[in-house]
C-alpha cells in the first residue's frame, strides 16, 4: 500500500504542487497552465517526466474534463445539466467512484475490486488530501482522479462566483 499526501498552495498563482509520500518526500510535481486556453495540468514523476495529463475540453457546452495517463485516456468528468444542484459524471472503463467524490471522501474500484481511497484533510491552510493506494499499477490514476475532481471543484468555484 502507498500513501501520498496532495496539498495545494492558496496564494499559488503559478498553479505548482508537490505531492508527498509517506516518508515526506517529493513524489510527484504538478504544473498547471496559469491563463492558458486549454486549461491544462501536467503530472510528473520524480525524474519530471510526465506520466498523466488533465485537459479541460474547450469547445463544449457544459465543462468536460479528460485524463490522459502514459498517453492513454483513462477517464473523463463532464458536468451534466441541472437545474438547481450541480451534478458530475466519471466516465471510465473498468474504474468506478463511490462515495461523495465532490466532497473528496470516496474509494476507487477497478473491475469491482478496491484499489485505493481519498479523503480531505481537515484543518490545514489550502486543500489537502490523503490517497490511499493498494494496488501500485493505480498509483497515477488515482492521483490523476484527485487532481482532475479538484480542477472540477475550482471550476464550478469560479462558475458560480462570477454568477454572482
Amino acid at each position: 500500500m502507498n500513501q501520498l499526501y496532495i496539498k495545494q498552495k492558496v496564494f499559488s498563482l503559478s498553479e505548482k504542487f508537490t505531492i508527498k509520500n509517506q516518508s515526506e518526500e517529493d513524489a510527484y510535481y504538478v504544473e498547471g497552465s496559469f491563463m492558458r486556453i486549454p486549461k491544462t495540468f501536467s503530472i510528473m514523476n520524480q525524474q519530471r517526466e510526465e506520466v498523466a495529463l488533465i485537459t479541460k475540453k474547450v469547445f463544449s457546452f457544459l465543462p468536460v474534463f479528460l485524463v490522459e495517463v502514459d498517453g492513454q485516456e483513462v477517464l473523463k468528468i463532464k458536468k451534466e445539466f441541472s437545474l438547481f444542484k450541480p451534478r458530475y459524471t466519471i466516465d471510465a472503463a473498468g474504474i468506478e467512484v463511490r462515495g461523495n467524490w465532490l466532497n473528496m471522501n470516496f474509494q476507487v474500484y477497478q473491475h469491482g475490486e478496491e484499489v485505493g481511497e481519498v479523503s480531505k484533510e481537515w484543518f490545514t491552510w489550502g486543500d489537502s488530501y490523503k490517497v490511499q493506494v493498494w494496488k501500485d499499477e493505480m498509483e497515477t490514476i488515482m492521483i490523476a482522479l484527485v487532481v482532475a475532481i479538484d480542477c472540477v471543484k475550482a471550476d464550478q468555484a469560479a462558475n458560480s462566483s462570477n454568477a454572482n
